[in-house]
């Protein structure tokens, strides 16, 4: 362990703080909220996360480290189920369990996993997100004692991720619940993945934003190249997709969807990185990949 992280008062406390929930409710958008960073991509679509991804926020007191997994669901095959299992896995080494819900989803939805999170022994904390989308009239406090009866041992706390609205009172209450303990990372980390995960991710956000139906969901993305200098950065990421038709409707007449995925792509990439981006794109058909575990372990989804 460095000297960094073992130069800390006894007073310093540390935990994990892992958002679970099922998809569409927001975890992504109050993810990047809570750290502060872009850390998550957010798309309307549902299972737009596929990884469980960490953010850490440090000040001299403290270091929490979130996780943002993706949303709960009835594996179809085994790429699913490797998503489950990191939503699953969210819920053993948690210090506190952030679990988010919103204004219209159905309580009954994916009832097994909320009955695991009204078993937990840790600190649950019940987000319910999107209340900017209330009309009033008491849906509210009707909401709120929905979900007391379903986790009548967790906090409730209403808020909107998107207009940051109690945000910082639940920030408040995590740092409060937060056990005395040294840093698990370097003070000056922000998240345990590395540069060429998030080109990754940033190209796939574009894929769901730009194209419709399965064709997205059918998509993997692997940097191939990440030559990075003082001033620039030369990227080559290959888009995998599972047949032959979908490889052409990427592509576009004449090149054209693709191209603009590089270059939505790219203006975001320059931004997280803060450095001129060179990306170049190419697609290949890996079929049925989302079935196939040696796929699914080179992309990262099985250890």
């Amino acid at each position: 362990m460095s000297e960094e992280i073992n130069n800390v008062t006894p007073e310093h406390r540390a935990g994990f703080v892992n958002i679970v929930g099922n998809p569409n409710v927001g975890k992504s958008t109050l993810m990047n909220d809570l750290v502060g960073e872009r850390i998550s991509i957010i798309t309307s679509k549902a299972q737009t996360t596929r990884h469980r991804i960490m953010g850490i926020v440090n000040t001299p007191e403290y270091q929490i480290v979130y996780s943002d997994t993706p949303g709960v669901l009835e594996p179809k095959y085994k790429l699913q189920q490797s998503m489950l299992e990191f939503s699953e896995g969210a819920l053993i080494d948690a210090d506190i369990l952030l679990y988010v819900t919103d204004v219209v989803e159905d309580p009954e939805k994916h009832k097994a996993f909320l009955e695991r999170v009204a078993k937990e022994t840790v600190p649950v904390l019940l987000v319910i997100n999107k209340i900017d989308l209330l009309k009033g009239n008491g849906e509210l406090e009707q909401l709120v004692a929905q979900w007391h009866e379903r986790l009548p041992k967790a906090e409730i706390f209403p808020i909107s991720a998107k207009e940051h609205f109690n945000v910082d009172n639940l920030k408040n209450r995590i740092v409060e619940l937060l056990p005395v303990s040294a840093p698990f990372f370097g003070k000056d980390a922000l998240t345990d993945k590395p540069a060429r995960f998030f080109v990754t991710e940033i190209i796939r956000e574009k894929l769901l934003l730009n194209y419709d139906k399965e064709i997205p969901y059918s998509t993997e993305v692997l940097v191939e190249k990440f030559d990075e200098k003082d001033t620039a950065i030369h990227i080559m990421a290959v888009i995998y997709v599972e047949r032959d038709s979908q490889k052409g409707i990427l592509i576009g007449k004449g090149g054209e969807k693709i191209k603009q995925v590089g270059i939505e792509a790219r203006q975001d990439i320059e931004k997280f990185f803060d450095k001129k981006i060179f990306l170049e794109l190419f697609v290949k058909v890996e079929k049925d990949w989302r079935n196939r575990e040696n796929k699914l372990r080179s992309f990262g989804y099985i250890e």
